[in-house]
């Protein structure tokens, strides 16, 4: 015995320019049939949230599922899964499709060659889920945005509940993100976390999906931009709290990633507001509060 409720859409071209377009979604549990062997054109992300089964790709090998777990369907691959006969699972799952699938399946969001996640947790994802299924009304005029744009949530949402990452987040990461601002080279930055610059180079690479110089480089420049538009700090100041004692370099890179020099940025960024600009450095940790008008009218940000 099992339930089943499921949707399926067709997006126009146009929703598939947004980079993600949900096909289907949905929500079963049971005892429920195995699925093929069969191969698809799309990615489908099933989330198993309790019982257990198995799982077959490509390789012919059988591989156990126990709940918390996602499973992977990536187009073009064969793949064949089910639950247990006597104890069958819970399930939801997510059909989609779209130019982004490349991107994310390079920033190892998607992992076509592990069809099998263990997860810490699937109710962050569940939750999602269950927004797409509401969204899947009869007469949403909003269905396929509002499905896509689920869809990216989702990914993240999976990426998160990851059992190989802490709830706080990769510990190399967040060691690099507290160090970024301080002029250490990736070596240097290896050395303090007792590894090889090519394992600083695999674990940030599977936290963050990218090089240990652009995690850096994305945190520094982030953190330039947000002293350029807050404050009149002079370039030169800027390069140095981010880690540049060279400001000339710093312009140079700054340009060549943001597209434009560090002084257009501020020109664009500047706001004309009362009591002018702001010469206490912003903490990214503590933001501003305004103060509600209710109380006697706004007042400074603290």
């Amino acid at each position: 015995m099992y339930h089943t409720w499921m949707r399926y859409f067709t997006p126009s071209p146009a929703h598939h320019k947004l980079g993600l377009a949900c096909l289907g979604v949905g929500l079963q549990h049971g005892i429920l049939p195995t699925v093929g062997p069969r191969t698809l054109d799309h990615h489908v992300a099933v989330v198993v949230s309790s019982g257990g089964g198995w799982f077959r790709g490509p390789d012919g090998r059988r591989t156990t599922v126990t709940a918390p777990a996602l499973i992977w369907l990536t187009p073009g691959a064969r793949h064949h899964y089910g639950p247990d006969p006597d104890t069958g699972w819970d399930e939801c799952f997510v059909d989609f499709t779209g130019p982004a699938t490349a991107t994310y399946t390079e920033l190892g969001y998607i992992e076509p060659t592990r069809p099998v996640v263990p997860l810490s947790d699937a109710a962050g994802a569940r939750s999602v889920v269950a927004r797409i299924a509401r969204a899947a009304r009869r007469g949403n005029p909003l269905l396929e945005v509002e499905t896509g744009a689920a869809v990216h949530e989702l990914l993240v949402a999976l990426r998160r509940a990851r059992a190989d990452i802490a709830p706080d987040g990769d510990p190399v990461l967040q060691a690099l993100a507290r160090d970024a601002f301080q002029p250490l080279s990736v070596a240097e930055h290896a050395a303090r976390h007792g590894m090889t610059p090519a394992e600083l180079r695999t674990a940030v690479r599977r936290g963050a999906g990218c090089s240990p110089k652009d995690y850096l480089l994305g945190i520094r420049l982030g953190r330039a931009k947000e002293l350029l538009a807050a404050t009149e700090l002079p370039v030169a100041a800027v390069a140095r709290r981010v880690g540049y004692d060279d400001p000339a370099y710093f312009s140079r890179l700054f340009t060549r990633r943001v597209g434009m020099a560090p002084v257009r940025f501020r020109d664009q960024q500047g706001r004309a507001v009362p009591g002018g600009w702001s010469h206490q450095i912003p903490d990214p940790e503590h933001p501003p509060i305004l103060r509600s008008s209710a109380g006697g009218g706004p007042g400074p940000a603290t």
